[in-house]
């Protein structure tokens, strides 16, 4: 296979990749992933995930790019990365009690046929009802501002959720399975 690269970043991201066991390198994607609306739609994080490995793939060749967008959705409004401390608290306030998408794109390009195949993957979490004094606790052990939703729930206790439907390491942020399978097409 050809090499690959992740177009991320993200220490999770690599993390996820690395446990399929196959030799990768990381860049930074050159795109500006600000979302203007808060209103969810399958195409606007696919076109991300697709618009990150583009701005990666004219610096490279033979080689396959990996990129990837993840949102946290609730009530069909997308919950991106928190401003501050006092967003982070609102977002989970908001979360408490309830059942949220997190919903991750995932584009893998061929540099060199510029084969592209785009997937989007579904999970679904449900949050205990949450106290103030957990989310402050949390929010200062954590210092969850560089993700959507403002949590990682690899970093929370389970007091916090209720239950887990769908893969856990798409909710991290990559959900490896589905890569593996994804990756196959390009055998």
């Amino acid at each position: 296979m050809k090499k690959i690269i992740l177009a991320s970043q993200s220490p999770r991201r690599k993390q996820l990749l690395k446990k399929l066991r196959i030799d990768f390198s990381a860049v930074s994607p050159k795109y500006d992933e600000k979302i203007d609306t808060d209103i969810f739609s399958t195409e606007l994080i696919e076109n991300i995930a697709k618009q990150k490995a583009l701005s990666v793939l004219n610096s490279v060749s033979q080689c396959i790019v990996i990129s990837a967008d993840t949102v946290v959705v609730c009530e069909n409004k997308i919950l991106g990365k928190p401003k501050d401390k006092t967003q982070a608290i609102k977002m989970l306030e908001f979360l408490s009690g309830k059942t949220h998408r997190v919903v991750t794109a995932v584009n893998i390009i061929d540099s060199d046929t510029k084969k592209s195949l785009t997937v989007s993957v579904t999970s679904y979490v449900t949050f205990n009802t949450l106290s103030r004094r957990m989310i402050e606790d949390y929010i200062e052990k954590c210092n969850p501002l560089d993700k959507a939703g403002s949590y990682g729930i690899q970093e929370l206790d389970n007091r916090f959720v209720k239950e887990i439907n769908g893969s856990f390491d798409n909710i991290v942020g990559l959900p490896s399975e589905t890569v593996a399978i994804m990756l196959k097409e390009f055998e």
